[in-house]
């Protein structure tokens, strides 16, 4: 019988036994660094406005220095942009999956017992 056997990981960081930060937050970064809107960002996640900004709250209340710094409009209207802080936690999250992610990969002998 051939069968599909694979390891999935899903991680979160926890500040205070919150959930903080995790992939879907990580996703919300990601594409209102692409698009410069938490709009568009939500929109492209199928997130509501309200749950996308509530997240970006969060995570600029929570963390160490804000995350994001949504930017008024005007002539050319209004924007987001990552901060530098925004960018490193990014970055951290992003280069600690990768790290689970091989050393899952390298644990062949569980999925060869399962």
């Amino acid at each position: 019988m051939n069968r599909k056997t694979e390891i999935r990981i899903r991680h979160w960081v926890f500040i205070d036994d919150i959930k903080f930060f995790g992939p879907v937050r990580y996703e919300l970064l990601e594409h209102i660094a692409k698009t410069g809107s938490i709009s568009k960002a939500a929109s492209a996640m199928g997130l509501s406005y309200k749950k996308a900004w509530a997240m970006v709250d969060a995570m600029n209340t929570s963390g160490s220095s804000p995350y994001i710094i949504p930017q008024k409009g005007g002539t050319h209207a209004g924007g987001t942009v990552l901060t530098e802080t925004g960018k490193k936690v990014m970055e951290a999250y992003k280069n600690f999956n990768e790290k689970l992610l091989e050393i899952v990969k390298a644990e062949k002998e569980l999925l060869s017992v399962i």
